[in-house]
């Protein structure tokens, strides 16, 4: 089965203290639906038409998996909590394998 993968790039963060108060909230319901952060922020080489942007790129064992985590009641409550703190590129994507 194809893993999911959240995608996140933040254009520009208005608010840090909405950002910080998201990933509170955020990191444990990524965790309970299943996900691994496996990068957010650090360094980033950014070529052709790329913009060095914040990162974060989320795994879980499935594309189906990605999505109910993105619609758990704990992530709604993380997103209303960054509401308009930031704006930001988010897709779900399935992975090759």
């Amino acid at each position: 089965m194809a893993k999911g993968y959240w995608v996140s790039v933040y254009r520009t963060i208005s608010d840090p203290d909405k950002l910080a108060a998201y990933n509170e909230l955020a990191g444990p319901a990524v965790r309970a639906g299943g996900g691994r952060t496996l990068v957010r922020g650090g360094r980033v080489a950014a070529y052709d038409a790329g913009i060095a942007e914040r990162t974060v790129l989320v795994e879980f064992d499935s594309f189906e998996q990605a999505v109910a985590a993105r619609e758990s009641e704990a992530y709604q409550e993380a997103l209303a909590a960054l509401s308009d703190g930031v704006e930001r590129d988010f897709r779900i994507v399935e992975g090759l394998e």
